[in-house]
């Protein structure tokens, strides 16, 4: 039933705007429980594609706890929620942070379900045209399985788990992985504050192994690790993205290597996309599974 409501609103849209976007892929970063430096890595990675010539926007859809205007040093005033409500237009909220990447930012998540069924997402289409050409749009999801988060989730082409070497972080990263299991046949992960590759591939491989049993349709595939380092707690602490302030450092090199070995699966057509690649449609499609 669920699925039948997306695929209506999918159909919606499409047929009242037959403008050909380019492939937009939605890339979703969540972790299974917070503080495990998901969001830094999300600000941080869609930096390192923009620095790899791709056009990228970021969604901050941490709703509740979004903070990625910090991260990047941008000061915004509105959010999706005062395009949603008509008080701006969606093209106000979309903040450069350079030429071609982008801040989109987020808010409370009971609202934005207000308009699951209302007609503002025309609007969306026409205001928005400087995304039809993003590459990649990053959403940097809340922590957990909650509602609004599985949402967004479910209607993202990939899906990236962040977690850290803690047990209730493992614990709650596999919990995550379980559930959207069921709508996927492939994750990927990205193992963070870990003391080096040693350690990284433990709980990777201790992660695999129970999905394994468990979970036998599922591919389960680590994208690269951080290590813990004083220099991107210094960056966090300041707010600034720690590939520009401490490009010298061991997890700047290691994030450069997860950027590049994503985009290697995705322009190598390994991974699905979504039938409708606009921000709108994604929206769209979001609020269908919630």
């Amino acid at each position: 039933m669920i699925h039948n409501q997306a695929y209506e609103l999918q159909a919606i849209v499409q047929s009242q705007d037959k403008r050909n976007f380019s492939a937009t892929k939605f890339i979703a970063i969540t972790s299974g429980k917070g503080g495990v430096g998901k969001s830094s890595i999300s600000a941080n990675l869609a930096y390192c594609l923009w620095k790899m010539h791709k056009k990228v926007a970021v969604f901050d859809a941490d709703i509740g706890l979004a903070n990625l205007d910090l991260i990047f040093g941008v000061k915004t005033q509105k959010n999706i929620l005062h395009a949603l409500r008509g008080e701006a237009s969606f093209q106000e909220i979309i903040y450069p942070i350079q030429e071609d990447l982008y801040l989109i930012p987020g808010d409370n998540g009971e609202e934005i379900l207000k308009y699951a069924h209302s007609g503002v997402f025309d609007r969306f289409l026409n205001e928005s045209d400087i995304l039809d050409s993003v590459d990649y749009m990053i959403i940097d999801t809340g922590a957990g399985i909650g509602g609004i988060t599985q949402g967004f989730l479910n209607a993202s082409d990939v899906v990236i788990v962040v977690t850290m070497p803690d047990p209730s972080a493992i614990t709650d990263a596999y919990a995550t992985i379980k559930l959207n299991a069921k709508n996927r046949e492939e994750i990927f992960m990205i193992l963070n504050m870990v003391k080096n590759q040693k350690e990284s591939s433990m709980v990777f491989n201790r992660i695999a192994h129970i999905a394994s049993k468990n979970i036998p349709s599922l591919r389960l595939e680590m994208l690269g690790f951080l290590e813990q380092n004083n220099a991107v707690a210094k960056a966090v602490r300041s707010r600034e993205l720690f590939v520009k302030s401490e490009p010298l450092c061991a997890p700047t090199t290691q994030i450069n290597a997860i950027a590049q070995n994503l985009v290697a699966k995705l322009e190598q057509n390994m991974l699905p996309t979504s039938q409708s690649n606009h921000f709108a449609h994604f929206f769209k499609r979001m609020l269908g599974y919630i």
